[in-house]
């Protein structure tokens, strides 16, 4: 016999796209019996709820999901792209102005490197817009120590693969040497953990700085370092082809997103 699979989204998907948490917090907020539907306290993420379900988050009936909005923020070297760190280091969050509301990081920058961090307040969004299958690229000025010629670069632009891990090919262009550095303009679709930096330590050109300059269609641009700035809802729907107007619950948000 075929299962019907019940109406709505899982519990834990609405509430992210709500900008309450991201889908993995909110599940440990379920976990931890701060959620109620309609009237019930509930245990497990595996729930279906719709608009006619009640929800309740501490207390507090959720609101009506915010239309999907991005920033651009100038990130600085010295902090950490989390919510909190367990070694105490500044993180961007706490570094943002506090009239922002509750957003997420796309994908993100290690400790040491600086440049374009897009901001969401929509969990579905930020996953869409974190997968390869997008066909986004970063790009990146990175400044390494040595003296390249451009042939040293075809490893990365054919595929390494390190400790098991296959990155694609990268897009890598020589721009100058600067003394005893070069600077160089580096392209990638993936952006798994250190890529860049791996990478070039695999052709022994150690990166002494990283600088994100785009992510797909966004640019950084002469955005101040530090600074966060909107983008325009119009900029974002022609992009992302999305819905201008807010959604109810379990009604979709634009289309595609990780299920």
């Amino acid at each position: 016999m075929t299962e019907t699979t019940p109406p709505g989204e899982r519990i834990a998907k609405v509430l992210s796209r709500a900008g309450i948490a991201s889908r993995r917090e909110a599940e440990r907020m379920i976990a931890a019996g701060r959620v109620k539907v309609n009237g019930k306290r509930i245990e497990s993420p595996a729930l279906n709820v719709t608009s006619a379900d009640r929800v309740e988050v501490d207390g507090k009936p959720l609101r009506e999901p915010d239309p999907a909005r991005i920033w651009r923020y100038h990130k600085p070297a010295g902090l950490v792209t989390t919510a909190k760190d367990e070694k105490g280091r500044p993180t961007i969050f706490a570094a943002l102005p506090p009239e922002m509301p509750r957003v997420m990081s796309v994908g993100r920058l290690d400790l040491n490197s600086e440049g374009l961090l897009l901001l969401t307040n929509d969990g579905g969004l930020k996953r869409r817009m974190e997968l390869p299958a997008t066909g986004w690229l970063r790009r990146y000025r990175v400044r390494v120590n040595g003296t390249p010629a451009d042939t040293d670069f075809e490893p990365l632009r054919k595929g390494l693969t390190l400790d098991g891990e296959r990155f694609q090919p990268m897009q890598v262009s020589l721009d100058r040497q600067q003394g005893a550095n070069a600077w160089l303009t580096v392209a990638i679709r993936e952006g798994r953990n250190r890529e860049v930096r791996r990478a070039m330590e695999a052709i022994r050109l150690p990166v002494s700085r990283l600088i994100r300059i785009s992510y797909g269609p966004f640019q950084l641009g002469d955005l101040a370092q530090g600074r966060v700035e909107e983008v325009r809802q119009r900029v974002v729907r022609d992009q992302l082809g999305l819905d201008p107007t807010p959604r109810r619950q379990g009604k979709s948000r634009g289309k595609g997103g990780r299920t």
